[in-house]
């Protein structure tokens, strides 16, 4: 297996201005050879961890590649910039992320007309920011042919500005200085910005979740539904905000056994991926 540390301004250089330093952990499974293999493409995942905006998560970085890398996936971890950056920004990052996928496409084998986004808390944000807004005027300023994806997966994710409901630090540190008055015109509310685009979308949440309330996957999946986008919904009854993959490996004393069956959300998601194509 192949794995490159790839700094975005290396190749994009203006996604390095005010102090901005965001990469791409890149996980490429060797080709087989044998049996005409080397001409297959394997599909990508794009995957944003979690953090409120102010850090990327370790928990959701590197040991959510593992769970794609026996499939044969190509996986890249962003590690976006945080706190005091926010919007635009990190959504170019993930931009900077897909043209790199389309520019080496051949070299790593990888099959750019089928790449899935995962997120989770903030990073779930940040993935359905993009999956909505790939093509913004503040991206496309950038990389004016920017790349949609194939796939959403919104794992706890903050989805609303609603004060209700939503996760405060993480939408202030997103829009930045910005008032409330703001906060929809900039389209910081995913569900508000759902569209015929949108791209088919699985989602899981806990019921538990005090940190980012279960209703921003609702609200997420009643916009799907309103639009005709196919979707999977999984609430899980049990565990607090932040499972990961809901094992041993992310936590230092086991899980209890009813927050450990949230952990089903990866065959879960697989079996989704594997039915949409992917």
């Amino acid at each position: 297996m192949k794995f490159e540390k790839i700094y975005l301004k290396d190749h994009f250089p203006q996604l390095g201005e005010n102090g901005c330093n965001a990469y791409v952990d890149c996980y490429i499974p060797d080709t087989i050879m044998e049996h005409n293999l080397g001409d297959k493409k394997f599909p990508c995942i794009v995957v944003c961890p979690g953090g409120g905006y102010g850090y990327t998560s370790e928990r959701e970085g590197d040991v959510i590649a593992m769970q794609f890398l026996p499939q044969g996936y190509r996986v890249f971890v962003v590690k976006y910039s945080v706190n005091p950056h926010g919007f635009p920004q990190q959504l170019r990052e993930v931009a900077g992320a897909m043209e790199l996928i389309h520019k080496y496409a051949e070299e790593w084998h990888a099959d750019a007309s089928r790449v899935a986004i995962i997120g989770f808390s903030a990073g779930g944000h940040c993935a359905a920011q993009y999956s909505n807004r790939y093509d913004c005027p503040e991206v496309r300023e950038m990389f004016p042919e920017s790349k949609p994806v194939q796939a959403s997966i919104l794992s706890y994710p903050v989805i609303t500005a609603d004060p209700k409901y939503t996760h405060a630090g993480t939408v202030n540190t997103f829009v930045g200085g910005h008032t409330p008055v703001d906060l929809e015109e900039k389209g910081v509310s995913c569900h508000l910005v759902v569209s015929d685009k949108t791209p088919p979308t699985f989602l899981w949440h806990t019921a538990e979740d005090e940190l980012v309330a279960v209703e921003n996957s609702l609200l997420y999946a009643k916009a799907l539904r309103e639009h005709k986008i196919p979707f999977e919904l999984h609430i899980y009854p049990f565990g607090a905000h932040g499972l990961s993959i809901a094992d041993d490996q992310v936590y230092v004393e086991p899980l209890n056994a009813k927050a450990a069956r949230a952990g089903k959300w990866v065959d879960d998601m697989k079996s989704w991926l594997k039915m949409m194509g992917f």
